[in-house]
């Protein structure tokens, strides 16, 4: 159990690192401040500021968020978001000064006896050329426009918080426009679509990734050698051995048991000839069997039936290890993303037409840890395998197009750019709660299904 639960926090965190990265490095690129990246929600359990952004961990797992400037605002910055802004000035303005000894807690206790000084010196220098010298030898740096207005504010008001709160009851309009120039709500439509499309993006493409770099490892593959044959089927009545080792299909080579498997699926029920390797005694001798496969229905992995072709046998569970050359784990990595991406779109189409029972489609943070420990004692490509998987899902979920959601946001934006103006704050903060009910709603589910499959188990 212990390391189901370990396996879990981890292969969730990676993927929780993963998708919040993708709007971090994004949202820095296009220009908009980066508070904080934080894994887990508050309450705040470590945290360290670097640049512009402070990276924490959260004691409440199963979550992140990147909170970026301008989040929180509504139509515009009021005096508490304002005053917000310039105590991350103030921030940046410390971590310039102390250098190498920044930490929050002795930037708060000393942000007085540092700034005060400084700002006096600054404020009072005889001309621009003899500040902008000042700004250098303390900060290491030009001063940005709103660090100097703090700074100036400083030296006026001699105190930190009386400045800030000066400034941010003044609202002058150069404070302003920096702001909005950071702020993720003031940026062009097109930016902050890509911000938020980021996050589910870098999901999904984490999976080519780490097929990849699988792939070039090694994976374990079964070998098309023949273990149990069901009576009464083609391979029975074609004559087919338990040890039968299947060369070729229609004259194409079978490497694994999944090319095996996947010619006859395709086969359409037409004839095959199937040529294997036998062993009698120490000799080894090819035989080839024409046989026709027969229509079966089975399960899928969603939970409904579907008819396939068979022809009526089980590995023998020999594996060999296949490790590829980089091009071929790239094109090997795309290709089964490619599938992998279609197999999950068209479970959450099934599940939401009604035809996979709701109950047998969905697991929560339970059966996640379960199926977590299970492919961790399976070995590495297992358990890579599985990451994949819940980084595709964990992608493709977080486009659906409900409020709380990444999908939602970019809901929102589509609507924008139909009506060529932002939905009202009050409308997108009704849709955000209806969001955040249908979440827990579905959260609580998912938690009742993972408990009642332990009981019924």
């Amino acid at each position: 159990m212990l390391v189901s639960i370990v396996s879990a926090v981890i292969i969730l965190g990676i993927l929780i690192i993963v998708h919040e990265a993708g709007h971090f490095a994004v949202a820095k690129k296009l220009g908009v401040r980066v508070i904080r990246f934080s894994i887990g929600y508050p309450p705040k359990i470590w945290g360290i500021r670097l640049g512009e952004t402070e990276y924490s961990v959260g004691a409440t797992p199963l979550g992140g968020y990147v909170k970026m400037l301008g989040d929180e605002v509504g139509e515009e910055p009021g005096s508490e978001d304002t005053a917000g802004y310039l105590r991350e000035i103030e921030l940046d303005l410390l971590a310039a000064a102390m250098g190498d000894g920044f930490t929050l807690k002795t930037a708060n206790e000393r942000a007085n006896e540092i700034l005060i000084p400084i700002a006096g010196r600054y404020a009072h220098a005889p001309g621009e050329a003899d500040a902008a010298r000042i700004a250098l030898a303390e900060f290491h740096r030009p001063l940005k426009i709103e660090e100097q207005m703090l700074l100036e504010e400083i030296a006026r008001t001699n105190g930190v918080e009386p400045a800030i709160k000066a400034l941010s009851e003044r609202h002058p309009e150069r404070l302003l426009e920096c702001f909005r120039q950071h702020a993720f709500p003031n940026q062009p439509l097109w930016k902050r679509f890509a911000i938020v499309m980021a996050g589910p993006l870098a999901n999904v493409l984490f999976a080519p990734v780490l097929l990849t770099a699988i792939s070039m490892y090694g994976v374990p593959h079964l070998l098309p050698i023949i273990g149990q044959i069901q009576p009464d089927m083609p391979a029975a009545m074609a004559g087919f051995k338990t040890g039968d080792r299947v060369l070729s299909i229609n004259g194409a080579p079978v490497q694994t048991w999944s090319d095996l498997s996947d010619t006859v699926k395709s086969s359409n029920g037409s004839p095959l000839k199937v040529t294997v390797a036998r062993t009698i005694g120490h000799e080894t001798e090819r035989r080839t069997f024409i046989l026709k496969p027969q229509r079966h229905a089975e399960k899928t992995v969603f939970g409904t039936e579907a008819t396939v072709w068979i022809i009526g046998v089980l590995p023998r569970g020999d594996e060999a290890i296949e490790r590829l050359g980089p091009l071929q784990a790239v094109y090997r990595g795309c290709s089964d993303t490619i599938g992998m991406f279609g197999a999950l779109v068209t479970g959450i189409v099934q599940i939401v037409d009604g035809s996979t029972p709701v109950r047998q489609a969905l697991g929560g943070p339970i059966m996640i840890a379960q199926m977590a420990g299970h492919e961790a004692h399976e070995g590495l490509a297992n358990l890579v395998l599985f990451v994949v998987m819940l980084s595709l899902e964990l992608g493709i979920i977080n486009l659906l197009p409900v409020p709380m959601l990444d999908g939602g946001h970019l809901l929102f934006f589509a609507c924008e750019a139909v009506r060529g103006k932002p939905l009202k704050l009050r409308h997108r903060e009704v849709a955000l709660q209806v969001g955040l009910l249908l979440l827990a709603a579905l959260m609580a589910f998912v938690i009742f299904n993972d408990i009642a499959r332990i009981v019924h188990s």
